[in-house]
Parts: structure tokens; sequence; C-alpha cells
């Protein structure tokens, strides 16, 4: 049970433990219908190279199996699906029922029948058996994890002996002189984008502050490592306004 006295970040605010789940799924059930064309406004189309990059590190073979965590709308399952194949499986799982449902209608519009599954589930307690999948993807969902350490523990047990953990999230600046203009256009255009567009400045103000108090890429390697990973690293990209985490269970 949930200690009601502690607090975790929601943005730059402090919420109740227990609290966090609900205000994050009441966030993206508000934007769920204009989610990628959002996506594709903010990032100028660039979330698509992204997640292009983190499907090719995946190791995928036709046959195998992968789970993509907090996976919305579905576009790394979709890739993840055309990289195992017919005889393979992916499972796309998210915490929020509207998400997923668009995930899901797209998979099916898609052609993706039969090696697909749907399914409602909480990163920190997912309803899988040990070592059941040869890849885990997480695509801009952990920021969002009330208690992330435990989502990575979860992600680790699924995951079958040599198997990876692919995170791909909004991370820290490195190049120089962009940290300036990336908060200039975080904490201003985002939100405006966000009114005229989803018709909710609230949710984008919470993406823009949620991304800075996420763990920075050394922090969140070190994470990994108490989780159980082996051979962890990270990609930057974008100047490190986006990383790339990995790491495998031995």
């Amino acid at each position: 049970m949930a200690d009601p006295d502690r607090t975790v970040d929601f943005g730059f605010e402090k919420v109740a433990v227990a609290d966090k789940a609900a205000r994050v799924r009441s966030v993206f059930a508000s934007v769920a219908g204009h989610y990628d064309v959002m996506n594709d406004l903010m990032s100028f189309g660039a979330h698509r190279l992204w997640k292009h990059f983190t499907l090719s590190l995946t190791g995928l073979r036709p046959g195998q199996g992968a789970l993509d965590v907090a996976g919305g709308t579905g576009d790394l399952a979709a890739g993840l699906l055309e990289q195992v194949g017919k005889g393979g499986r992916v499972v796309l799982s998210d915490v929020n029922p509207a998400m997923l449902d668009i995930g899901r209608d797209r998979l099916l519009d898609a052609g993706h029948v039969g090696n697909v599954e749907c399914i409602v589930a909480d990163a920190e307690r997912l309803p899988f058996e040990d070592n059941a999948f040869d890849c885990v993807t997480i695509g801009f969902g952990l920021r969002n994890v009330t208690d992330k350490a435990a989502a990575l523990k979860s992600m680790y047990r699924v995951l079958k002996p040599g198997g990876q953990l692919l995170v791909l999230e909004f991370s820290t600046p490195v190049a120089p002189g962009l940290k300036p203009l990336y908060d200039a256009y975080s904490f201003k255009v985002l939100p405006l984008l966000g009114r005229l567009v989803a018709r909710d400045a609230d949710a984008y103000r919470y993406l823009a502050e949620s991304i800075r108090m996420h763990p920075d890429q050394e922090t969140l390697l070190d994470m990994l490592r108490q989780a159980g990973f082996a051979q962890v690293r990270y990609h930057n990209l974008s100047g490190g306004i986006v990383a790339v985490h990995r790491g495998y269970k031995i």
C-alpha cells in the first residue's frame, strides 16, 4: 500500500504517490485523439526518426517475441511486428485504455492480425510470466511512471536471458547552446500548440515539466544497472534532447 504521506513529482508539482497514476491517465486521456498529430508538430517529425533508430537496435528475428510498454498509439509496436513477422508475437501495453484503443485500431487497420495483443497494464507490475520476451521497448513512457525503479525491474523480469531493453525517452541536452533554446521552445511554444491543436495547454505544460524532472543520461544508466541490466549504454539523439538507453538480461 502506498504511503499516504509520500509524494512524487508530477511535472513541477508534488502529488501523493497514490494520485500520480490517475493524474497521468487523465492527461493522456485528454490528448489521445490528437497525440500523433501533436507528436509530428512538436518534434517537426523527428519522433519518427528517433523511433526508427530505436527499432534498428532491437536485434529481433522472425518468430521472436517483443513487448512494447506504455506503447500508446502503437508506433514502436508496428515496427516490432514487421521485425518478428507472422510467426512472432508482439504485445502492446499501456496503462491508459484511451491510448491503447487508438493503438489497437491502428495496428488492425495496418493488417496486423493474429500475432499482436493489446493489454492494459501498469509498467510497474507487468502481468506477464518471467522470461517471456526477447525484447522490451518503452518509448516516451518511463518519465510518466510513478516508480521508475519498479518498472525497470518489472521489465527485467519479463525479459528472457539474453533479451534487451530499449528505453527511448526525452533527456538532457548536451549540445553547446541548445538548452536555452530548448527551454524557450518547451515552455512557450509547446503549451501554445497544445491549446490550439489538442485544446489542452496544461497537458503539454506537464510534458515540458516532466521532461525536466526525468533523470539525466548517466542517472538513468545507473538505474538500469541497479535493476540488474548488463552491458548498459545510451545513444544521444538530437543533441541529447532524446536518448536511447539499452541493457541486457544476462
